[in-house]
């Protein structure tokens, strides 16, 4: 049984700290968050206990730390967490600052403890079937990936102003996905970005429509489409084209029903929001952390994937601001 500190009482911290306590192999022993009355009801509500950051770490029987409190705090967690020797599952981004995330990575392999980074995409059953059957030559060598990501509507703009912005707060789950489905790493980045759903993004320096493009050194290409505003629900859907076919991974909804008639056809609308969409995605995450962790298995996603995503993120940011191609650094 590992024992687990998680960090963040919050809306993730809600859905990890309810699949730790439907699991088996884990068990949620503290929860921290500077809302002490939202720690102490998380954890009453799974028999863990609200203690300081300080008490959970220094705890010799907490095996991992599960960070999922806001993302100003995720480094410094982080390497607290290392230095204590406390193998690590952390929510993305890790920062917002590369030189942030270096000094990060640097003290986890100091430490030499797991870590984990929560690009919860990977795990998706169709998302996670669709990798698989490329790894598997179905559709040949690949040689072009779509994404499609919108949100339903904008976050609030107080939220929007501290995110870090479009690229590295939203269009970094499409930038892992990317990586991940192309086999390469994509060494150049074209990016453009508009605030058409509501001008008062622009305002705070944001963009909430983007369009990127990705290259690698082969030339394979990669195509992220992005909105913040998508009136008929949570727009998830995925693309690749090979030397054989392609696949398609589509969006779910409430049922496969469809009606047809003399007007037309007609079917649900996808499911509204992550937290559904992506539901059996955080069980099945947590669930491969936990499995590594209990086997001594390397990591399905590490710390390394999470500063190659936000390293695509800067370079976006800068082919918007420039608006030309640029190279990825590091």
């Amino acid at each position: 049984m590992i024992h687990i500190a998680q960090f963040g009482a919050g809306r993730i911290g809600r859905i990890h700290a309810a699949n730790l306590a439907a699991g088996d192999s884990a068990r949620l022993r503290y929860v921290v968050d500077v809302d002490a009355a939202a720690a102490t009801d998380l954890a009453k509500r799974y028999g863990a206990t609200a203690v300081d950051a300080k008490t959970a770490l220094a705890d010799p029987k907490v095996g991992a730390v599960l960070i999922a409190s806001s993302t100003d705090t995720h480094a410094d967690y982080c390497i607290a967490a290392a230095k204590a020797g406390k193998a690590i599952f952390c929510e993305k981004p890790i920062d917002l600052s590369l030189k942030r995330v270096d000094a990060c990575l640097k003290a986890v392999a100091a430490a030499k403890v797991p870590m984990f980074v929560g690009f919860n995409r990977r795990f998706d059953p169709s998302f996670a079937s669709l990798k698989a059957r490329i790894d598997a030559g179905e559709i040949g060598a690949v040689e072009q990936v779509v994404i499609s990501s919108r949100d339903p509507g904008l976050p609030p703009l107080g939220y929007l102003k501290v995110s870090g912005g479009q690229f590295r707060d939203m269009t970094i789950h499409d930038f892992d996905m990317a990586r991940w489905l192309l086999g390469e790493e994509p060494v150049e980045v074209m990016a453009m970005g508009s605030a058409l759903v509501d001008p008062a993004v622009a305002k705070v320096g944001d963009t909430d429509s983007v369009m990127v493009l990705l290259r690698t050194k082969s030339g394979r290409l990669a195509h992220i489409n992005n909105s913040r505003r998508a009136s008929y629900g949570y727009d998830q859907r995925i693309e690749v084209h090979g030397a054989k076919g392609r696949m398609i991974a589509g969006n779910l909804t409430p049922t496969s029903v469809e009606k047809a008639d003399a007007t037309a056809v007609s079917a649900d609308k996808p499911l509204y929001f992550f937290l559904e969409r992506y539901a059996e995605a955080y069980r099945n995450e947590l669930a491969a952390f936990v499995t590594a962790l209990a086997k001594k298995k390397k990591m399905p996603v590490d710390a390394n994937d999470g500063r190659r995503a936000l390293a695509l993120a800067e370079a976006a940011l800068e082919s918007c601001r420039r608006g030309r191609a640029v190279k990825v650094l590091g």
